[in-house]
């Protein structure tokens, strides 16, 4: 049996609301669980205390057990201090726009000043090769 720490979904329609819940990898989103550890509550100001509230030593003792944490119950974890995530897959994505344009220039910049290098090296050959 493999455990997940998963959020599930409550609240009305356009009015989300998630439990955490230990639960089967299996069993549906919103079906059999078998710990409610905490809540989380979207709608509500990021800097507002009761956003999200779980049991962090609960949490530590299903990990300790074998359950997975999924992607978002991680990013928490990760923010408590309890677990750390891993690195992205793509480091480039993660710069904003500008920045990835102006690298992104830099390099086309660079790459035209090597390539007139190449091609002044190159007449300097020829008329070396012409006059020698």
């Amino acid at each position: 049996m493999s455990l997940r720490i998963r959020m599930a979904r409550a609240g009305t329609k356009k009015r989300p609301f998630y439990h955490i819940v230990v639960a089967d990898s299996r069993s549906p989103r919103d079906g059999r669980f078998i710990e409610r550890i905490g809540y989380f509550n979207p709608l509500l100001p990021k800097d507002q205390a009761d956003r999200l509230s779980f049991d962090l030593e609960k949490a530590k003792a299903w990990i300790a057990k074998g359950a997975a944490p999924s992607d978002r119950i991680l990013r928490f974890l990760d923010e408590a201090g309890v677990l750390k995530r891993e690195a992205r897959n793509n480091p480039e994505r993660a710069l904003p726009r500008k920045e990835r344009k102006a690298i992104a220039e830099q390099k086309a910049k660079e790459a035209a000043e090597a390539k007139s290098k190449a091609a002044a090296a190159a007449k300097a050959k020829a008329a070396a090769a012409k006059a020698g």
